[in-house]
């Protein structure tokens, strides 16, 4: 029975050092420390999420040296952030379909450059989902695992190898994998631009139940109130007030800030869009020009 075990954990290792040249320590030693992986020749991609906005990030390679790698784009929507350090390393493996119950072997880089691995199972795979920030993630992926800050933003792969996105947490910290096929697809979008192009209205939103007597008048139970507008926007130039209770966009309920997200997509800047609103109890529509989202 050792045997088996022997050359099961033997693989393990094996996979590590084959991908361990291709991990990059971002901010070393600092409150946002993340892993980047070398997602082509040239091309680091991590987490998005809490990384500074410097021009220059400061990274370790994988033998310990030092250098400074350039931030080109990010996303909020995917959680991706790209940057460009002149690095050659092992090619990414190829993309791998999760599992529920697959094991998952989880990588990342200390401080010092060298790897760190986590073993874990895949706990759920779901469909495609929007973020609350807009992005659209081609798969649900959770592990069961523990997630430290440091290796965040690291390559997640199967137990054959095969790749099967860049780690993450998500809400509640729960330990999620932003897919392979995802990060394609934002990749030259963000090398060309910086950014993905997605509709803004200059609108904060609150979700808010709707009012009992009001409920018959909005055909919906929840909707999203009008906190804050930004001055000139597309939501102010349309009419829209403080106190407004958004409850559809085109006709589509938008009873929460995934609905929101969802169609103010990359697709939407520059459309035109009839906001379905509710004023002191009354249902009134506005058309409104969408924009497209201000750089961060």
């Amino acid at each position: 029975m050792l045997d088996p075990l022997l050359n099961f954990s033997n693989s393990l290792v094996s996979r590590v050092a084959g991908a361990s040249a291709g991990l990059v320590c971002v901010h070393p030693g600092s409150s946002a420390q993340r892993t980047a992986t070398l997602w082509r020749p040239g091309v680091l991609v991590t987490s998005e999420q809490g990384l500074p906005l410097d021009a220059t990030v400061p990274v370790v390679l994988a033998d310990g040296s030092h250098a400074q790698a350039a931030l080109v784009g990010r996303d909020s929507g995917t959680n991706v952030a790209v940057l460009r350090l002149e690095l050659d390393g092992p090619a990414l493996p190829n993309p791998a379909e999760a599992h529920v119950g697959g094991l998952a072997l989880v990588l990342g880089a200390a401080t010092d450059g060298s790897p760190t691995a986590r073993l874990a199972m895949v706990h759920r795979v779901g469909p495609a989902w929007d973020s609350v920030g807009g992005g659209r993630i081609d798969q649900l992926i959770s592990l069961d695992a523990r997630l430290s800050g440091p290796d965040e933003g690291g390559p997640v792969l199967d137990a054959a190898g095969g790749l099967l996105g860049m780690s993450t947490l998500g809400p509640r910290r729960r330990v999620l994998v932003i897919p392979a096929a995802t990060v394609d697809r934002v990749l030259p979008p963000l090398l060309a631009d910086g950014q993905i192009s997605r509709g803004w209205l200059g609108v904060g939103l609150q979700p808010v139940s709707i009012p009992a007597a009001w409920q018959a008048t909005a055909r919906i139970e929840t909707g999203l109130m009008v906190v804050s507008l930004t001055t000139p926007g597309p939501a102010e130039r349309a009419g829209v007030l403080p106190g407004d209770i958004l409850l559809a966009v085109d006709g589509t309920a938008a009873p929460h800030m995934r609905a929101m997200a969802r169609a103010l997509g990359s697709h939407s800047a520059g459309t035109d869009v009839t906001l379905r609103l509710l004023r002191s109890g009354a249902s009134m529509e506005l058309p409104v020009t969408v924009s497209m989202r201000p750089a961060a």
